[in-house]
């Protein structure tokens, strides 16, 4: 993997601009490192997670999603586009003769103070010239608790149990983008990586986590999850992560192997936990496999985090109010309760937010649960009896945030609209 060290810290990326474009203006020759360094580093400090470097008519369009929310930020001139997207090819390792097809790269950045960020770069041919975006994974595994990625005492024990077991299925589930994999990686830094033989599966690799051995996906080879999978079965392990359970044969295999001793992790594309098991039903898994295997469902978004330097205090109102209890008990907010409205300050780029969390509900299979799994119940009877059973619902975990005054009332209302 390339690295690339920044070598001062946020550069004026507006005066850098500039000064491209009066080079551009005389026809002098251009070098796009610097001005590559400056995207970067700003992107870092904003927190940024991703970089969309979008090819228009009038030139570059730099866009950047910051607390999930993707923001234009400078438009660069159209006479370097050839140049920048050269200079990220060979950053990243990939052919920079190759105009007409989709390429996957990564590469490294070192910024000044000594850490280490990966890049993951995907460019693909549009109308007007090729288009990069480049997610930004700073950090490391590490620096992930259950707590910290927003998990309530309640749930953080129903999985932390569910991990304690020996062999079954633990699945993470919801849209792209909603930190699933990131719980992975957590649940996966609570096993004892020395004792324990761990081994993933991933497309990509996102981190690298001391004492697991990670297996990236190469479909050119032939290596996908599926026989990924099975490859695995091989090399002794005692729990296995598969990135995401994409069809039929994987989750078959997933749900076979988990059956024969071992602990799976993975991750689902559904709407919320309860959706987990008639999923799993259209991959074609048995419903008795479904039924025996499943050991927890985690049903997760992520929201905007308010800024603590600037939130400001306000009283709920009786429409907020009306519009609460649409979706949770009637009194869990009561009108005129204090909770924070987001404000902006020079801490958090004027936004009012400073990063993400999660929203949770984790559905831990019962007896009563795997009969309805075996009577073939609908979603919505399955969801009914987990909530009767104790479980939180995603948009009353939401709500209960709002009152610890972690994020705003129109945050969670947005997931409503879903």
């Amino acid at each position: 993997m390339t690295t690339t060290s920044l070598q001062s810290p946020l550069h004026p990326l507006r005066e850098c601009i500039a000064k491209v474009e009066a080079e551009l203006a005389r026809g002098a020759s251009l070098s796009v490192v610097f001005l590559l360094e400056a995207i970067f580093e700003h992107a870092l400090v904003l927190a940024a997670s991703d970089i969309h470097i979008n090819p228009v008519q009038e030139g570059l369009q730099v866009r950047m999603r910051i607390d999930g929310v993707l923001q234009n930020v400078y438009r660069l001139p159209a006479g370097i586009q050839a140049e920048v997207v050269a200079r990220l090819k060979i950053l990243s390792g990939l052919r920079t003769d190759e105009h007409f097809a989709a390429q996957d790269g990564r590469f490294r950045i070192t910024r000044p103070s000594g850490e280490l960020v990966d890049v993951r770069i995907s460019i693909v041919p549009l109308y007007y010239g090729e288009n990069a975006i480049l997610r930004l994974l700073a950090g490391t595994a590490e620096s992930f608790t259950l707590p910290k990625l927003g998990f309530t005492p309640h749930n953080q024990r129903a999985i932390e149990a569910a991990l304690q077991k020996p062999y079954g299925m633990i699945l993470a589930t919801g849209p792209t983008g909603s930190g699933k994999t990131t719980t992975l990686y957590t649940l996966l830094r609570q096993l004892d990586a020395v004792a324990t033989s761990i081994v993933t599966i991933e497309d990509p690799i996102e981190y690298a986590i001391a004492g697991v051995n990670q297996i990236q996906v190469q479909p050119r080879t032939g290596l996908t999850f599926a026989t990924g999978l099975r490859s695995m079965l091989r090399q002794d392990p005692d729990t296995i992560m598969v990135g995401e359970i994409r069809d039929n044969e994987t989750a078959g295999l997933a749900v076979n192997v988990s059956l024969t001793g071992h602990l799976v992790l993975s991750t689902l594309h559904t709407n919320d936990a309860a959706t987990t098991l008639p999923r799993l039903l259209d991959m074609k898994v048995e419903p008795y496999l479904i039924a025996s295997t499943v050991n927890i469902a985690i049903g997760q978004r992520l929201v905007r985090r308010l800024c603590i330097h600037c939130r400001t205090a306000m009283a709920v109102s009786p429409r907020a109010h009306d519009r609460i209890s649409q979706f949770t008990a009637q009194d869990s907010i009561p009108i005129g309760a204090v909770v924070y409205a987001a404000n902006g300050c020079g801490k958090c780029h004027h936004t009012g937010y400073q990063g993400r969390i999660g929203i949770h509900e984790v559905m831990t299979m019962s007896s009563d649960l795997r009969t309805l799994v075996l009577d073939l119940a609908p979603a919505h009877r399955l969801r009914e009896r987990a909530i009767a059973e104790g479980m939180v619902p995603l948009v009353v975990d939401g709500f209960e945030k709002v009152q610890q005054g972690l994020t705003t009332i129109e945050e969670i209302f947005k997931l409503s609209h879903e």
